[in-house]
């Protein structure tokens, strides 16, 4: 057919004219057909490259005709025959028992392995018919031949045969050379950066593939080897170079396909071998489909394109955001924290000063900004001196310092936080813009995923970055002495509630919060300074003096110490290991009205209302009940005098 297309449309030839070929096309079938022991053996191209144009396709036509009422059609290698084919011509046969032992236990650790965990795998991995395959296939894994035979073949340039043949060939000899350990070849072990290999992969494709292999795929700048380096995990397996491959495998020669890429399964088929964990290869994945320019997803299925992706898009953006922009966002992200306060009665969160911290005798939680990072063990970092400036309010000094707890972020972790807040304000921006950036409905969709999975993810980094509780404390300072200095504990919090709500439980585990005090309790700190002002001490001031003092106990609020107050008075005991209450005061009198003890009085948070010391309020009582036994007899003398001749 080659020479007959060099005939068309050409007459006055030597040799003769393009219809004298095919009469000698035609003379030739039927002597074959007539001679004994003779076989005619015609090739018909399929590739539109081979056929060659207009000349081609009459000649083609003209070649059918002559040889179709003689011909049996014999077809192509199927891929089943292909299996054999390339495994004759690139490796030696099995003879030796030992080997077909070995062969036999890899096929049978596969086969287990996709029958184990079904569910990681397409679910023909799991029948007999596909480790059948796998013996017949072996040492090449069947996926493989696979994306060759199904996906490659289908590009005009790419032989079936020959074209997996030289593929093969330059595959086995890198792996060869790389000393490869793998149990067979998967997709996932095509070495797409060995140069032979990757040119005989990029002939069949536009040139515009090889910097897409660079970047995106394989090699030594390229993203699935920087995310391998960068995750242990990972690199162990080499988990992102291998799910790369893979997918360039499955995804490069079907562009034009209705129904692009491979699923998440099939990717896992071309990459996992027994022992290895299939959720690594799944990690590696999500990260690719995060961080890759030219990688598409659409549910399970994910593509390697020639165009980037809207990723990229997003990728440069969070780059050009100024880093103030994405402090203001993280702002903006703990002012809603103070819908959670948990224990404490306020959240501040990101004061720009001191006195944005109201001085109030209620414990409260001050989220620091993110301007103000702290790490383990450093005394002198800028969460540490952000919480003592507040602290000590300026130099103006606070009144309720001891109600003040503070929560840094990891100068550490911030790293990673702004990171994935500068990729949530990128997608939040193209979301706005979708329709001037004129995105097809795919993008749009996967637009609004990425939007959805980065704000996920900002979530998850807040509770990761802030994470150490700086605590302001005091040694409780000897009867005249000074007061000693601060002492700061830090406390690094875990888990992934909100940050109040965290914070406020490791308080109250650790004793730094008290949210219920017990009579006795009370009655002993008040006795360790002591904070008796003679032989009482003010309820107000007692409020004060716990909203103060660092080396006090931290309450929740004033009603910690009211409740306490009343539960010692109203205890039995409370001349022995509490307090008495009174309402006020009488200094002139040297007197305490609406004095109550052994019941639960109705305690007043006012300036006038008392604690008074049990045995001053006993000494009162006792006054106060012989002052009246005297009035009683000074009333009624005849009742006094029978009780005398009655004793």
């Amino acid at each position: 057919m080659a020479y007959a297309r060099q005939l068309y449309n050409k007459s006055d030839l030597p040799a003769g004219d393009f219809d004298a070929h095919f009469t000698f096309a035609q003379t030739l079938s039927e002597s074959a057909k007539l001679a004994d022991k003779t076989l005619l053996v015609v090739s018909i191209p399929a590739s539109q490259n081979e056929i060659g144009g207009e000349g081609g396709l009459a000649a083609l036509e003209r070649l059918k005709n002559v040889i179709e009422r003689v011909e049996t059609s014999w077809r192509p290698a199927s891929a089943e025959e292909g299996f054999e084919i390339v495994r004759r011509r690139l490796f030696q046969p099995i003879r030796d028992a030992d080997l077909f032992t070995a062969r036999d236990a890899v096929v049978k650790a596969f086969a287990d392995e996709y029958r184990k965990y079904a569910q990681e795998f397409p679910t023909e991995a799991g029948k007999s018919e596909y480790e059948r395959r796998i013996k017949a296939a072996y040492p090449i894994h069947p996926e493989l031949f696979d994306r060759l035979y199904n996906d490659w073949s289908t590009l005009d340039k790419f032989q079936r045969t020959r074209g997996v043949l030289r593929l093969m060939s330059s595959v086995i000899h890198a792996l060869w050379e790389r000393e490869d350990k793998g149990l067979m070849i998967l997709p996932a072990s095509v070495p797409v950066d060995a140069p032979a290999v990757q040119s005989e992969l990029t002939r069949y494709l536009p040139p515009i593939w090889d910097p897409i292999i660079e970047k995106d795929i394989d090699g030594p700048n390229s993203l699935p080897l920087k995310i391998d380096r960068e995750n242990p995990m990972l690199g162990r397996y080499s988990a992102a170079r291998r799910v790369a491959r893979t997918l360039y495998l499955g995804s490069a020669p079907t562009q034009d396909a209705t129904k692009k890429g491979l699923e998440d399964r099939q990717i896992k088929l071309g990459c996992v071998q027994p022992g290895e964990t299939s959720g690594t290869f799944g990690d590696a994945l999500r990260k690719l489909a995060d961080q890759a320019t030219y990688l598409y997803v659409d549910g399970s299925r994910y593509w390697y394109a020639t165009q980037p992706s809207v990723n990229r898009l997003a990728e440069e953006r969070a780059e050009r955001y100024h880093p103030e922009d994405v402090v203001e966002a993280i702002r903006g992200r703990l002012a809603e924290e103070q819908k959670h306060r948990g224990d404490f009665a306020k959240v501040h969160p990101c004061p720009v000063g001191a006195s944005d911290v109201v001085d109030e005798p209620e414990a409260k939680l001050v989220i620091l900004s993110p301007d103000y990072p702290h790490s383990a063990k450093a005394d002198s970092s800028p969460g540490r001196a952000a919480a003592a400036e507040i602290l000590n309010r300026g130099s103006a000094g606070r009144n309720c310092g001891n109600m003040l707890v503070f929560l840094a972020a990891d100068r550490t972790r911030l790293v990673d936080l702004d990171k994935a807040v500068r990729s949530y304000m990128a997608w939040a921006s193209i979301e706005a813009e979708k329709k001037s950036l004129n995105l097809d409905p795919f993008q749009v969709n996967q637009v609004e995923q990425r939007l959805e999975s980065s704000d996920k993810a900002v979530k998850g980094r807040i509770p990761e970055t802030y994470v150490w509780l700086l605590v302001a404390g005091q040694k409780r300072p000897a009867p005249g002495e000074a007061f000693p200095p601060v002492e700061w504990q830090e406390t690094r919090l875990q888990g992934q509630e909100w940050l109040a709500e965290r914070a406020s439980k490791k308080l109250k585990n650790d004793g730094l919060l008290v949210t219920n005090m017990a009579g006795a309790v009370l009655r002993f700190e008040i006795d360790q300074v002591p904070l008796w002002r003679g032989n009482h001490v003010g309820v107000k001031q007692l409020v004060d003096d716990f909203a103060k003092y660092l080396y006090l106990p931290r309450v929740k609020n004033a009603q910690v110490i009211l409740d306490a107050i009343q539960d010692g008075a109203g205890r039995l005991t409370w001349a022995e290991d509490t307090f008495a209450y009174a309402d006020l005061y009488d200094a002139a009198t040297d007197r305490y009205r609406g004095l109550e003890a052994g019941s639960r009085p109705s305690v007043q948070l006012d300036a006038n209302s008392v604690v008074v010391k049990p045995e001053v309020a006993t000494a009162q009582r006792d006054k106060e009940a012989a002052a009246a036994a005297a009035a009683a007899m000074a009333a009624s003398p005849e009742a006094a005098a029978a009780s005398v001749r009655l004793a």
